[in-house]
């Protein structure tokens, strides 16, 4: 019988099969809400990321699902089975948390084989053998979890977790323990068997690296709700509010009053500055906009250039080489500093130096404006800069 071959199983809820959905659901602990009228549809075999920082409800989601919190109000289902009231065990839910939680004294093989066994089933072996082929560790299968990186024994708890055949398996920050170079090579790994056994992967994070480069679709949250959810791609092209802008990547960002239109574009007045934005980039279409530009789409100039669709002088702050590209902070007329990077097409010195004057360039076609909202920016960026 193959892993993903169901036996006979309990019935009941473990065998609810379908999309993940969540209905107007709500977490409170005394006067704190954590989770506020969250509505959300996971399609059943997508890699799905919520995305947030510290506090932002993406946990407590994740532990409704797997039945280790119950909601307020509201209702938490798999196709058609209410799942709502059930307890952990009952659920067709498996979690790899971030601290593996192996057995020290098992072997690999035993660990994985733990679930299979628990139930009695014949094959527990045999299943074990699967899970850990498809993780690529059937050669380690003896070794004991203390001889094994971070990285191997994450994958053992990817395992364990994928043997006992969940309808959705749960990510909780998995990858946090990991160094740099491991956590990349792991995103790459989570993303390729996700693929192949085609379940429903629902993974927790606040790097926003980690849910772009998995997940088809990602939810960004704050304050227990979403602010935005979708491809990866249209979050960090489009954002539709200030928080999104700067938590989904970096953002340069002003905020002024719309004073017109040219065309398809809307014009805004931002610290005696003229810009325009399209008209299906911008989430606002009177009043005060926040104008944002990407820091990659930006170009600096020693002199002003001449025809540039839009343009701003600035003064450089600090010059730091990265390998792949150059960065840039300058500070803009009105005090605020912006981000630029420039790919290292060309083996060049860098002729910019702190306290020179340049100036800015972009496409218009690349900015993008989103409602005004100071508190949210500010959030963002401690939430970014947090260690």
């Amino acid at each position: 019988m193959g892993l993903f071959s169901k036996s006979g199983g309990s019935g009941g809820f473990r065998e609810a099969k379908g999309d993940l959905r969540l209905q107007e659901v709500t977490k409170s602990f005394g006067d704190f809400t954590a989770v506020d009228n969250l509505t959300l549809e996971v399609p059943r075999g997508s890699f799905f990321a919520l995305l947030g920082p510290s506090g932002c409800g993406k946990t407590t989601t994740l532990r409704m699902v797997a039945g280790l919190e119950q909601p307020t109000a509201g209702r938490i289902l798999i196709g058609d089975t209410d799942l709502t009231g059930s307890r952990p065990y009952e659920r067709p839910v498996n979690t790899v948390f971030q601290s593996y939680a192996l057995f020290p004294h098992l072997t690999i093989r035993d660990n994985v084989a733990f679930g299979p066994t628990r139930r009695g089933e014949a094959n527990a072996a045999q299943l074990a053998g699967d899970a850990l082929e498809l993780v690529q560790l059937s050669h380690l299968a003896a070794r004991k979890p203390a001889q094994l990186s971070g990285g191997q024994q994450q994958r053992v708890a990817v395992a364990r977790a994928i043997v006992n055949r969940p309808e959705v398996l749960l990510l909780d920050e998995p990858l946090g323990a990991l160094d740099l170079k491991l956590r990349r090579q792991m995103q790459v790994e989570l993303k390729r068997i996700q693929s192949e056994v085609g379940l429903t992967f629902i993974h927790v994070t606040h790097d926003q690296e980690e849910a772009m480069t998995m997940a088809d679709t990602v939810a960004v949250m704050n304050h227990g709700r979403i602010e935005q959810m979708g491809a990866p791609e249209e979050l960090y092209d489009l954002p539709r509010t200030t928080f999104v802008a700067n938590f989904v990547g970096q953002s340069n960002l002003a905020s002024g009053p719309i004073t017109g239109r040219d065309g398809d574009r809307i014009v805004a007045e931002v610290n005696g500055t003229q810009v325009a934005i399209p008209s299906s980039r911008c989430a606002v279409d009177s009043g005060e906009v926040t104008f944002g530009i990407r820091p990659e789409k930006v170009r600096i100039h020693e002199q002003r250039p001449e025809g540039a669709g839009s343009d701003v002088q600035a003064t450089v702050r600090d010059v730091s080489f990265t390998g792949v590209a150059t960065q840039y902070q300058v500070e803009v007329p009105s005090g605020a500093v912006w981000n630029v990077y420039e790919q290292n097409l060309d083996v060049k010195p860098i002729s910019v130096r702190p306290g020179d004057q340049v100036w800015l360039t972009w496409d218009p076609a690349h900015a993008f404006g989103v409602p005004v909202d100071s508190d949210a920016a500010a959030e963002a960026l401690a939430a970014v800069d947090a260690p």
